[in-house]
């Protein structure tokens, strides 16, 4: 992957996140600036999520502790636990929001 295609393809992430949280029953905000999406919830706990450009990675930090994200057969993966990237979303957001999220 060269760096078009991994700004691309994180950007598509980061787009589907916010336009997910406008239609959210959570009541979760968002802030996007310089490469980082901020979650920011009601009980104002905050998931960060930036890109990583010179790893072509995606690095999430929640309330519980920090995962990176490497782009496999079409999927972002957790290099430490091999979870798929909108799988652990949804949990951890569901985690921090006290209440179901669901992203997809």
């Amino acid at each position: 992957m060269n760096d078009s295609q991994y700004h691309e393809l994180v950007d598509e992430i980061f787009i589907e996140l916010e336009d997910a949280l406008d239609v959210c029953e959570a009541d979760i905000d968002c802030e996007s600036a310089g490469g980082i999406l901020t979650l920011i919830f009601q009980n104002k706990t905050k998931i960060i999520i930036n890109k990583q450009p010179p790893l072509h990675q995606i690095w999430v930090a929640t309330k519980f502790n920090g995962h990176h994200f490497n782009h496999q057969d079409g999927k972002w993966i957790d290099e430490r636990t091999g979870a798929e990237f909108w799988s652990f979303m949804d949990d951890a957001a569901s985690k921090q929001a006290e209440t179901d999220v669901h992203f997809r």
